[in-house]
């Protein structure tokens, strides 16, 4: 007896689902939520095909749909994260823009910063003056300035596939090149 894997197609955004019309879940880290396309494993047990558009970023409490008609609610996976922490603004503020300047995915809290483990800028944040705190969470990064600008074009998926233009900025003063 072979099974056809369902594909999963339909990208549904939060909040439209009362969770009696959700059948499964499935349990993903930011790097598979930004994935177009992947074989992955239900919360059932049941594997599954996704295939969406190029430039499709899931986040937590998401859901997926296929042609059954299933709905999948997405679950945001823990993973380790650095958590830089501070109460001072103008120092949250410099961190943040030392990590924006190396590309880092950054998720935003009010007194912290939160990037996904690296010890290199775990470092570069404490010479700064911040305070670096460790746990596993779901991270969820900011989506970026240009994200609602459509498919392949948002930030938030950084340097990789998908972003094949160049811009310039700055580093400081006699400082720039191109990316």
């Amino acid at each position: 007896m072979s099974t056809e894997l369902e594909i999963l197609d339909r990208h549904l955004k939060s909040g439209k689902f009362s969770p009696l019309q959700i059948q499964d879940q499935i349990e993903l880290r930011f790097d598979q939520r930004q994935k177009a396309r992947q074989r992955a494993r239900l919360m059932s047990g049941r594997e599954v095909g996704i295939q969406l558009p190029r430039g499709t970023v899931l986040r937590g409490g998401d859901c997926l749909q296929g042609s059954s008609g299933e709905i999948v609610r997405v679950v945001a996976a823990p993973e380790p994260v650095s958590i830089a922490i501070t109460k001072d603004s103008l120092l949250l503020a410099r961190a943040a823009y030392h990590l924006g300047n190396r590309h880092v995915q950054l998720e935003v809290r009010r007194g912290t910063l939160r990037y996904l483990r690296d010890h290199v800028l775990d470092h570069m944040i404490e010479s700064l003056g911040l305070r670096v705190a460790y746990a596993q969470e779901p991270f969820e990064p900011e989506a970026g300035a240009y994200a609602e600008h459509g498919p392949g074009h948002g930030h938030a998926r950084g340097h990789g596939a998908g972003h094949d233009h160049d811009h310039g900025h700055s580093h400081g003063p006699g400082h720039s090149h191109e990316h």
